[in-house]
């Protein structure tokens, strides 16, 4: 896939109601330039999957849509193969729909723990905190040290894009001059997006999840949570945020060694 063709797959990753981000597209193909691919049938593209590596040990699978004037003709295990052969080393992780579990079963998927989307509307709120700062007045290379504590493995090349999105809003929480918290919100299809909400207590991440509130008051916002993190569903019960739909989060081995009880907010079902 080109930088190009993935325009067209966030198009139909929104008539599949998945609201991607509206610039995605840098961020997600700068990780792993080799790790989307698109399949075509005479000439037209049909189907499309990323397999984005995060090195040796780690991929992650998402964007995986066969157009509808084409399902259940074959094509869609044919680029999924493609997929699962350019990551055969690694542990693979995806976010998957919970009705497709089983069939990411037959392809060695073992279910680690949903994810859950909540929907609510940015409001305004009052911030008594000099703790909170954007996110580019804090050192990159601490940031990436801070962030590799809830994801398998560093992901430099992504952050690097993520945090700079347009229409977006980075922000960093420092106790002591050190970071104990961060939060994205982006601009989506519909609304807005907070991913990820990383906190070491739910009183830092409730006060990232305010601040970023109020970049977007009166629209949309989601909030995607690891459904095994209790604090994080009563945030979202706090806030009156209401569950959309859930998510299966799957490994071929052993689920990464992560604090999720930290994570309050997973960064992308599409690159994880």
């Amino acid at each position: 896939m080109t930088k190009s063709d993935l325009d067209l797959v966030i198009s139909w990753a929104k008539d599949e109601g998945w609201n991607p981000g509206l610039h995605d597209r840098d961020a997600f193909y700068n990780t792993d330039p080799q790790g989307f691919f698109m399949g075509f049938l005479n000439g037209k593209p049909i189907s499309c999957i990323s397999a984005v590596s995060y090195g040796k040990d780690f991929g992650f699978i998402g964007l995986y849509i066969v157009h509808s004037d084409h399902r259940n003709k074959g094509y869609g295990i044919k680029i999924w193969d493609k997929a699962i052969n350019y990551l055969k080393t690694q542990n693979i992780g995806l976010d998957g729909v919970v009705a497709q579990q089983e069939n990411y079963k037959k392809s060695g998927f073992k279910l680690a723990y949903k994810n859950i989307r909540y929907q609510g509307i940015g409001k305004q709120y009052e911030i008594n905190s000099n703790n909170i700062v954007k996110l580019n007045l804090i050192s990159f290379k601490e940031l990436v040290q801070y962030d590799k504590k809830f994801f398998p493995v560093p992901r430099p090349q992504f952050l690097e894009n993520w945090i700079t999105e347009h229409e977006s809003l980075a922000l960093g929480f420092l106790a002591n001059n050190k970071l104990t918290g961060y939060g994205v919100i982006r601009r989506c299809i519909a609304g807005y997006k907070i991913g990820p909400l990383f906190a070491d207590d739910k009183i830092v991440a409730e006060k990232l999840f305010k601040s970023l509130n109020n970049f977007v008051v009166g629209s949309q916002i989601f909030l995607d949570i690891p459904e095994v993190n209790k604090e994080a569903l009563e945030l979202v019960g706090e806030y009156k945020m209401k569950p959309m739909f859930e998510t299966a989060r799957m490994y071929t081995k052993k689920p990464p060694i992560i604090n999720l009880n930290k994570v309050f907010g997973v960064t992308t079902f599409e690159l994880g």
